[in-house]
């Protein structure tokens, strides 16, 4: 195991914070899943994939090739003349849908005008008009204040 020189402290939760040149290095972006393993040398931990094409994300007919599982039909397109089919039309990607992030200032300025636009409109209302859980409009709502 390669020794990075890197130290996080663990929290009273069990929680660390991943370095950004290793999230960067390790292509991690902010919601991404990870896995963690135990092994002879010790813990272990790279970005979850799940049981799908490396390529395609298709689900059937699943091979494994070098940490990686890749579907027959990519198989046979990187057999193929043309490797750079291998994603196929039978399979199109699909990028992963990310949670967006937007900027408090925006949030409390849109929640401020909701607020002026509709006066009686309950708090679970204006969660689903910014699109976020009650417990953040509560949040947004005490720094108005």
């Amino acid at each position: 195991m390669k020794n990075t020189g890197m130290t996080r402290p663990l929290d009273h939760l069990g929680r660390i914070v991943l370095p950004k040149e290793l999230r960067t290095s390790m292509n991690i972006n902010i919601g991404d899943a990870l896995d963690f393993f135990i092994t002879p040398e010790g813990l272990m931990i790279r970005k979850y994939t799940g049981v799908s094409c490396y390529f395609c994300g298709a689900v059937d007919h699943l091979s494994y090739f070098r940490d990686h599982l890749i579907c027959k039909s990519c198989i046979e397109n990187l057999k193929s003349d043309n490797p750079s089919s291998h994603l196929s039309e039978e399979h199109p990607a699909q990028p992963k849908k990310r949670r967006s992030y937007r900027n408090q200032n925006e949030l409390l300025n849109k929640l401020k005008q909701l607020m002026e636009e509709h006066p009686n409109v309950s708090q679970k209302d204006l969660a689903e008009m910014l699109e976020l859980s009650q417990g953040r409009v509560s949040q947004l709502k005490k720094l108005l204040l």
